[in-house]
């Protein structure tokens, strides 16, 4: 029983050998891998945290479609990238990122995308 145990436990850690870049500095949330940054792992724990706040709000905004803009934080520094239809929707994503607590500045890269009259 303790064999089994053993092996169970060996193939299980082995098994989630590929998920350390997730857990050493939330990489999924925001994209950063300790080792592969020069900022420290506090800062790009605040970065990674302003990222996750702004992009909940931009996914629970009536004006903005969350899931078609992409958040990126730098030393507080929030880049927001995609396309949207108009100007309210792009305006409306730059204020929801200037609420969040610790954001130094936005730089609003979202395209607005007219589409053609039928």
């Amino acid at each position: 029983m303790k064999a089994l145990a053993a092996l169970l436990s060996a193939s299980l850690a082995l098994s989630l050998s590929g998920c350390v870049p997730l857990a050493i500095g939330g990489a999924a949330a925001g994209g950063y891998y300790v080792g592969q940054d020069e900022r420290a792992p506090a800062d790009i724990a605040v970065d990674s945290r302003i990222t996750t706040a702004v992009k909940a709000r931009l996914i629970g905004d009536k004006y903005v479609d969350g899931f078609r803009i992409s958040v990126e934080t730098y030393e507080g520094v929030v880049t927001l990238r995609g396309e949207v239809g108009s100007s309210l929707p792009r305006d409306q994503a730059q204020k929801l990122a200037e609420s969040v607590d610790g954001v130094k500045s936005v730089r609003n890269e979202i395209k607005i995308i007219r589409v053609p009259a039928k």
